[in-house]
């Protein structure tokens, strides 16, 4: 059974830093690309960032130079630190993760963490 279990979610004020983990299991994680994405009230759920199965990253134009997206392999687990955080960051911040290969897609993801900029 494939579990992506988010953390590290909550309450910050604007300016602060929290970081996200995403622990995986039931996958073979090294060959699975990773991902963040949030979802605000009332829109889309968004990419936020991304890492491959070989580390490398991508970053949505919101978040660049404020938030770092990482792999540890011996802990199957992804984490996303997230400095300088603004109101607009608000949302629920999911796990991603994703395998394609000729034959199939396997896409799975977390329950979820949501995270709050506030003063």
């Amino acid at each position: 059974q494939v579990q992506l279990v988010e953390s590290g979610g909550g309450l910050v004020q604007p300016g602060g830093s929290l970081r996200l983990s995403c622990a995986a299991s039931g996958i073979i994680f090294r060959i699975y690309d990773m991902a963040w994405y949030r979802q605000a009230p009332g829109k889309q759920r968004e990419l936020v960032a991304g890492i491959t199965s070989g580390s490398r990253t991508n970053y949505a134009d919101s978040v660049k130079d404020r938030f770092t997206i990482s792999r540890d392999y011996a802990k199957n687990t992804v984490y996303l630190q997230m400095n300088s955080l603004k109101p607009e960051d608000t949302a629920v911040y999911y796990c991603n993760a994703v395998r394609n290969t000729a034959l199939r897609r396997d896409d799975y993801w977390g329950q979820g963490t949501p995270v709050t900029v506030s003063s």
